[in-house]
């Protein structure tokens, strides 16, 4: 499944205008929504997780093109049922779409093939897709 396209304008906040050194404000940053398209109308992005203990990421959350908010949410707890690595899902816990392992982000995986093919020695684990017929 592909991952949601929405982004959102994330203004700084006021306190750390007013920490910021005179001439050196904080500049407004894009955030791009985690989760995959099939979700409701309330995107997310990760911004930090402050220790990994219940609550501790903090997401921004918004609706189309309103306003963003901070909120503290716990992780997902679910845990890919068929990768022996045990791989914790990496989006919030309730999240409204598939889990993490479930997404794809078009962009990466088109720069990934192209500079798979630019750069085959970078690669390695990619194996030989020149000859397999396989397109990119």
């Amino acid at each position: 499944m592909n991952r949601c396209t929405a982004l959102a304008l994330l203004p700084p906040p006021d306190r750390l205008i007013a920490l910021s050194p005179p001439g050196h404000r904080p500049e407004t940053a894009h955030v791009l929504c985690e989760l995959a398209t099939d979700h409701d109308d309330h995107h997310a992005a990760l911004l930090w997780d402050e220790g990994g203990h219940p609550g501790s990421a903090v997401w921004v959350r918004w609706r189309g093109s309103g306003l963003a908010r901070l909120t503290p949410l716990p992780w997902c707890p679910a845990r890919h049922p068929r990768n022996a690595a045990n791989e914790a899902c990496e989006l919030f816990s309730a999240h409204p779409s598939a889990h993490s392992w479930d997404i794809t982000d078009p962009t990466h995986t088109a720069i990934t093939h192209h500079l798979t093919r630019q750069h085959p020695h970078l690669f390695p684990q990619s194996g030989d897709h020149e000859n397999d017929g396989s397109r990119s």
